[in-house]
């Protein structure tokens, strides 16, 4: 048995409501004056008239039954004439039932279109286009003070965000100096004729190994900065599929050595293109191709698809593994979020490349899209705008 749900108790409803039971109260008292003083006027007195001259009695007699024939036909007038005016009363108080409740749902809709209207700008608006405002037109009431309102805030968020994104890509900048001087200075060390003592030769390995990382980690910073910074130059058509095998390609070793499967399938006529940054685009399919090698088990394997639907240019890469909790893969496009612990190439990983795939998938006009596989592993899948095939290409 379905459960029955209550309709959602809206402004419009509540509006609706009050201005329909306003109009029907109105119209209940128009028709009660009306039938007072219609019923009152056709009140018939039953008692004689001042100053009429005595009559005979045979003549009172007449006299009296006729007037009581006239006051019976004057009773029946006066019935008939209330049924009807009952009558018409209750069909006015239907009529204006319905044109209350018209009307009250109109005006409603009236007054609350401007909040309709603020409301379909601001859910427009996100982190990728704070430019945007509502700029509300009309006169200075609680309305417009409310999108002004609106407005500021979207003003403050906008300064906030790109602060944050200039303070990244700045310490990352300046960041590279120190580390390319600390890496020079090891470099200077191990380079030295006379020989290095062990311990500091593995000192230095290890510091140049976490070097490496933090390097890598900057670059994912001022990645992730850029990707999130605004409109994109240089755009260019690429095919998914092409980046893909490359990206497969200058990963051949470590798929050998975790004796790992790749299966292609999907479009094998390349025709699934897009538009796009390639230094971009080639990252971001980089992070799938590293993230399904990372997160995948010894003997497993890996399945590329790409398809065109319509407007839409997908790739999926798919993994087999362990299985995934949802929630946690979830949150896995947000910035350092990880699965745990378990990797074939254990402390390679910052926490942010599916997030920086995220934000390059959106900066593109598209979407990630993750979901944990019931058999075991994970399923990225990335849409992109679909572009039309170079005709170099198709030729």
């Amino acid at each position: 048995m379905r459960k029955w749900l209550r309709p959602a108790r809206t402004v419009r409803l509540r509006f609706t409501v009050l201005y329909g039971a306003m109009f029907l109260l109105s119209a209940v008292g128009l028709l009660a004056i009306t039938n007072l003083v219609g019923l009152g006027g056709t009140r018939v007195s039953r008692s004689a008239p001042a100053g009429t001259p005595p009559v005979e009695p045979t003549t009172l007699a007449a006299a009296t039954d006729r007037i009581a024939w006239l006051q019976d036909q004057l009773s029946g007038i006066h019935s008939a004439q209330s049924r009807r005016l009952l009558i018409g009363s209750a069909l006015a108080l239907a009529v204006m039932a319905v044109v209350s409740v018209v009307l009250g749902r109109v005006i409603a809709g009236r007054v609350l279109r401007p909040l309709r209207m603020i409301t379909a700008a601001t859910r427009r608006i996100s982190a990728d286009n704070l430019h945007e405002r509502l700029a509300a037109q009309g006169p200075a009431d609680e309305v417009k003070d409310l999108a002004d309102t609106i407005d500021e805030l979207l003003e403050r968020l906008e300064s906030s965000f790109a602060a944050q994104r200039r303070f990244v890509a700045n310490a990352s900048h300046e960041l590279r100096t120190p580390l390319a001087t600390m890496r020079a200075s090891l470099d200077v060390v191990l380079a030295k004729p006379e020989p290095v003592p062990p311990q500091t030769a593995a000192l230095a390995d290890r510091l140049l190994t976490e070097l490496d990382q933090v390097d890598r980690l900057l670059e994912d910073f001022l990645t992730l900065a850029r990707a999130q910074h605004g409109a994109l130059a240089d755009r260019t058509a690429l095919s998914l599929r092409r980046l893909a095998t490359v990206a497969v390609a200058a990963r051949a070793a470590d798929i050998a050595t975790n004796q790992l499967t790749v299966h292609s399938v999907g479009a094998v006529d390349d025709s699934v293109w897009t538009r796009g940054n390639r230094t971009l685009l080639t990252r971001m399919i980089d992070n799938v191709i590293d993230n399904a090698i990372a997160h995948n088990h010894e003997g497993g394997w890996i399945r590329l698809d790409t398809t065109a639907n319509g407007t839409t240019a997908q790739l999926v890469v798919e993994t087999g593994g362990r299985v995934l909790d949802q929630e946690q893969v979830d949150r896995l496009a947000r910035p350092f979020q990880r699965l745990g612990a378990d990797r074939t190439h254990p402390g390679n990983g910052s926490g942010l490349g599916l997030s920086i795939v995220a934000a390059i998938a959106v900066a593109h006009g598209g979407t990630l899209d993750l979901r944990a596989r019931s058999g075991g592993g994970l399923r990225v899948a990335i849409s992109l705008p679909l572009a039309a095939v170079p005709a170099e290409v198709a030729a």
